[in-house]
């Protein structure tokens, strides 16, 4: 996207350029004509060859363009590019383990019993392997990875959850592999806790450290709160049982519960969901979280009817939308549903999304769910602004009768039913023919450009796909941090912006930074606000959390922001650091700009100076002629 701008920039300049050309060759043909009354020769012989020189000059130009437009267009496969021949393991989750600034990729390997870092690097392969980034867990099977800082150090930690391979025992064992910029500590590794589930990540008590929350093996549902000292067990915390409420409905397995700001007041919300449908726990004024609601499921429908839940602002309106994946007829173990939807949630009404799952040749998709495979436990949902249109796209795993499933991209588009004003519609060849026999698609921003790419996995193997855009579009990037270095990203908190379109209309529009973390929810580490083509400044960018919330304004378009929100208590301390970062492509751009200007005074200081040496010779001609008319 930059690369394309800037090259417009350079073609503007060009065409300006050969404006000057054009303006100036008349002038000094017209200059040579006055002075050289009569000489025809000039004409004959001189202007024929300069116009020659001028016409390939432009010409050698247009192939540079040519050249220079070459690398944009190339996109779709590039998973060479990314992975290099390593293409075994499953995307787990992303962070910045070493700290460089790049988003590194933890992947799954072996049966699967092995943690991996993949760190980023600019040149290629963009991911690749280190020595002391990888860690067994004999006679375990690895469920799922989530990088936190667990001790509010500057290294990013990794958590660990995982099953007896051998089926003896059901629960999930949760470990800690405490990070070290360049190495995993992987001896000594034993269980910190022992829970029915996979855990949710949250920052409990916001003391920057993250911290646990899930149910116990006995079904008591518990927060574990870490500290600074590594040695120490996390500090176990019941949760407060609800008042007026008879019975908890047990939590669902697998679950989508999620820790993010669902009201607008900047107090982190704990989202639950059960086997009953959803609860909603929010903070009191001393920050304990309490029982607020219970939310119905939709149409009546069955948690076994029911995905993964996702939040997404799905109208740009500033609010949370809740967006579960429904199938009527029940999900089948390796079938594609056959009457599948979308309910979003909003202004506690449902609202049916009737998304268009039928592709370009008239078949008709369904959601998947198949547990031997992997990734497709459970129907989940991964958001992103594929388009940087603003308005957040979805990736999902979809599967038709005697088909293969495939990762599909929903994009968000108008529509005039389901009571809201977008909906979701398949786009069938955005991913094609990548997408054949895939369990899997994540967002992942490959190239540190600001445009979303895409990781496909399956069968058995990795894809990396390159999203090229074939028009202008701009975005902000926002990174929360819990501490002034960068190890680890704090989950919860709420981003929002506001903006004028081109059009001089108001923009809005919200997000939260890693709600999610359990049963690959494959969150990136940071938010990504596409801006469409409006070059505006964004007038107002807000970041919350904990109740305390700080703007910036007239933040500059196609920029990294990182945030960092502490005292918690103190926003006037807030700090943001900008960065405005060009790639190599942007430098070839600028050499291509000065190269072309160079080249056009070139041209012009030749043709000047042609017709100055011409007007020499015609005076010295003119002194030494012999005038018949003194005679």
């Amino acid at each position: 996207m930059k690369q394309t701008r800037h090259l417009n920039l350079v073609l503007r300049c060009t065409m300006c350029g050969g404006k000057l050309l054009a303006q100036n060759i008349p002038r000094l043909e017209a200059g040579a004509e006055r002075r050289r009354t009569g000489v025809k020769k000039y004409h004959e012989t001189r202007l024929p060859l300069l116009e020659g020189k001028v016409k390939e000059a432009l010409y050698c130009l247009w192939i540079v363009f040519v050249l220079s437009f070459a690398p944009l267009v190339a996109g779709g496969n590039i998973t060479n590019s990314v992975f290099g021949m390593v293409t075994d393991g499953m995307p787990a989750a992303f962070g910045d383990f070493n700290s460089d600034e790049l988003t590194d990729l933890f992947v799954v390997r072996g049966k699967p019993n092995t943690v991996e870092v993949m760190l980023a690097r600019e040149q290629e392969p963009l991911l690749q392997s280190g020595q002391g980034l990888s860690c067994m867990f004999s006679s375990m099977h690895i469920t799922s990875i989530v990088p936190g800082n667990f001790d509010g150090d500057a290294c990013l930690d990794i958590l660990v959850t995982a099953v007896d391979a051998h089926g003896k025992n059901k629960s999930t064992f949760i470990f800690i592999l405490w990070g070290g910029l360049s190495r995993l500590h992987c001896s000594n590794v034993t269980a910190v806790s022992v829970m029915k589930n996979q855990p949710l990540v949250l920052d409990y008590n916001h003391d920057m450290i993250v911290d646990l929350f899930g149910e116990d093996t006995d079904g008591t549902r518990i927060f574990l709160l870490f500290s600074a000292n590594r040695t120490e067990s996390p500090q176990r915390v019941p949760m407060k049982e609800p008042e007026h409420v008879k019975e908890q409905d047990p939590l669902r397995v697998p679950h989508s519960h999620a820790f993010l700001d669902l009201n607008g007041n900047y107090t982190t919300d704990l989202f639950l969901s059960t086997k009953g449908g959803f609860e909603l726990w929010t903070p009191n004024k001393d920050g304990v979280l309490g029982f607020d609601k219970k939310i119905e499921p939709p149409a009546g429908l069955t948690s076994e009817q029911m995905g993964q839940s996702l939040f997404l602002d799905l109208e740009l309106t500033g609010k949370m939308y809740h967006l579960v994946p429904v199938c009527f007829d029940g999900f089948k173990e390796c079938s594609p549903c056959r009457n599948s939807t979308l309910f979003a949630h909003v202004n506690e009404k449902w609202h049916n999304l009737n998304p268009v799952l039928k592709d370009s040749a008239g078949q008709m998709w369904g959601f998947y769910r198949c547990s031997s495979h992997p990734y497709t436990d459970t129907v989940t949902l991964r958001g992103g602004d594929f388009n940087m249109d603003g308005y957040p796209d979805i990736l999902a795993t979809l599967s038709m009768k005697d088909s293969h499933s495939k990762v599909f991209l929903l994009e968000n588009v108008e529509s005039s039913s389901g009571g809201l004003s977008r909906t979701y519609a398949i786009h069938g060849d955005a991913l094609a023919p990548m997408n054949n026999e895939t369990t899997m698609g994540a967002f992942y921003d490959l190239y540190q450009d600001g445009i979303l790419d895409v990781i496909l996995y399956g069968p058995d193997r990795v894809q990396a796909f390159r999203n090229t855009l074939d028009y202008d579009a701009n975005f902000v990037k926002v990174m929360v941090l819990t501490g002034t270095d960068r190890g680890g990203n704090l989950p919860g908190p709420s981003i929002s912006y506001r903006t004028t379109t081109q059009e001089g209309e108001p923009r809005a529009a919200v997000t939260a930074q890693l709600p999610q973390s359990a049963h690959f929810s494959l969150g990136l580490p940071y938010t990504m606000f596409g801006l469409g083509r409006t070059p505006n400044f964004v007038d107002t960018l807000m970041v919350g959390i904990a109740g305390k919330s700080k703007a910036w304004t007239q933040i500059i378009p196609n920029s990294q922001m990182v945030v960092i929100p502490s005292p918690l208590d103190q926003t006037s301390k807030w700090r943001a650091q900008l960065f405005i970062t060009p790639s190599k492509m942007i430098l070839l751009s600028v050499v291509a700009l000065t190269g072309t200007c160079g080249l056009i005074i070139a041209i012009i200081g030749a043709l000047y100076w042609k017709e100055r040496r011409e007007d020499r010779i015609e005076k010295l001609q003119e002194a030494h002629r012999f005038h018949f008319d003194a005679m």
